[in-house]
Order: structure tokens, then C-alpha cells, then sequence
């Protein structure tokens, strides 16, 4: 990642540039879309990327459905910054918030299961996580013709599992 751009937590004055990040990749049927509205509810579980001096580059959030399981979910870069690391360091960033809430199966729906391939997380049947069946795509317009493909990981597998003396 270039040295004058950032990763950080998202802020409420953000709300406004997610969504218009977000929906440019809805519009387009990539992700669903979000209004401001929906991103400053749940703003605390957003990261972004930023330029310095500059508008959001990229976008990601943490959505939680138990006290162990979480979705890795809203990833978005902008097209001008596609292929820079930007989808990687989002989705550190978000793997990184959810081990801070000791949530460590995270789980992603996606369009691009090559990007979630090549950063070590495994394809998976949905039905894995009923949560979010129930709570998402239940109500979703795209429930019955869904095209988007699970993949999960485990994070920090190794602090779950003690160690022989």
C-alpha cells in the first residue's frame, strides 16, 4: 500500500462517502445497496481506506450475527484503485476489528471468489450460518436467484487451540 493513503476506523462524517462508494458497485448489482442512513447506524463496524488529503478509497464492515460468528461484509474499492492492495488491507482491517470483539469465524457472500480465494479464505455451503439466512437473505429481493458464493475463515485459529506444554 502506498505511504500516502491509510486504513482506519470509518467515522460518522463518513456515512455519506460509504454509501457512495458502496452503491457505485450496487448500481452496477455488484453488493447491495446502503443508504447513509443504514452506514451511520452501524458506523462503529466500518473501516475505510483514506488518501491523505484526500476523499475514501475503499470501505469494508464487520457485521455481526452471534458473540462468534461475523461477516466480513460491504467490501468496496474504488475502480481507480483497483490492484493496489486496497480489497487486502480492508479485509485485514475487518479480520483485525473482529478478533478485537474475540469473534473468530468470519465468514464473506460474494461475486469474487477469487479475491477471498487468494486471501486464505475457503469456499462454503451457506447454510453454515443459518443467522444469517434468517436475518439477510430471507428478506432480501434476491433471495431466489442469489448468485453470491460463502466463503469462510478462521482467525487465529491457533489462540483457540491450547498448546502441550
Amino acid at each position: 500500500m502506498a505511504p500516502d493513503i491509510f486504513v482506519r476506523r470509518a467515522r460518522s462524517a463518513d456515512a455519506v462517502a460509504i454509501s457512495r462508494l458502496n452503491n457505485t458497485f450496487a448500481n452496477d448489482g455488484q453488493m447491495l445497496t446502503r443508504t447513509p442512513e443504514m452506514i451511520a447506524l452501524a458506523i462503529d463496524d466500518y473501516v475505510v481506506v483514506q488518501a491523505v488529503g484526500g476523499g475514501l478509497l475503499a470501505c469494508g464492515a464487520l457485521k455481526e450475527y452471534s458473540p462468534s460468528v461475523a461477516e466480513v461484509a460491504a467490501i468496496a474499492v474504488s475502480r481507480e484503485a483497483h490492484g493496489k492492495g486496497l480489497g487486502r488491507a480492508i479485509v485485514g482491517a475487518v479480520e483485525a476489528l473482529a478478533c478485537k470483539r474475540g469473534i473468530y469465524d468470519v465468514f464473506a457472500l460474494t461475486l469474487q471468489p477469487e479475491f477471498f480465494a487468494a486471501i486464505g479464505y475457503e469456499r462454503v455451503d451457506r447454510a453454515r450460518y443459518p443467522e444469517k439466512i434468517r436475518r439477510d437473505c430471507l428478506g432480501c429481493a434476491r433471495r431466489f436467484a442469489c448468485n453470491e458464493i460463502c466463503f469462510a475463515k478462521t482467525l487465529m485459529a491457533e489462540a483457540k487451540v491450547p498448546r502441550a506444554a
